[in-house]
């Protein structure tokens, strides 16, 4: 059984972005700015991959699905990532990491979607980082 936690998302899930309300609208409890520590972003094809960098953060929103939501959300979301437990053509990974909470400063463990090890490869030898770590400033 899959552990429930809330979601960080850094690209196309934020408020504002085209996957929100595809896949979020009405399915949350809550939407909160929250920052990754030790991970970078890079530009995607249209869409963003994290990558873990130490002393490096991503700004994105941690999302609290509601409870009758989070199965189904789960599925589609890891449908979206391209992500199968255990498969090595996955194109990221869901891993459960601390995120830091904008509004106190407290730490929630959370899904993130991390670039797999064969992108992570490819993007740091070839991939444009997103300065700054916020997808929405990337324009």
């Amino acid at each position: 059984m899959t552990t429930t936690l809330p979601f960080f998302v850094y690209g196309t899930l934020r408020p504002g972005e085209p996957n929100h309300d595809l896949f979020l609208r009405a399915r949350t409890r809550s939407e909160e700015r929250a920052r990754l520590h030790d991970a970078v972003l890079y530009d995607g094809p249209g869409y963003p991959y994290a990558v873990e960098d130490p002393g490096s953060v991503i700004v994105g929103d941690l999302v609290t699905a509601r409870p009758e939501s989070y199965p189904q959300l789960l599925r589609e979301l890891d449908r979206l990532e391209d992500y199968t437990p255990g498969d090595p053509r996955n194109l990221y990974e869901r891993v459960a990491r601390e995120v830091t909470r904008d509004a106190d400063g407290t730490a929630v463990r959370a899904w993130v979607y991390l670039a797999a090890p064969s992108v992570t490869a490819a993007l740091r030898a070839h991939g444009k980082l997103i300065e700054g770590g916020d997808w929405l400033d990337r324009r």
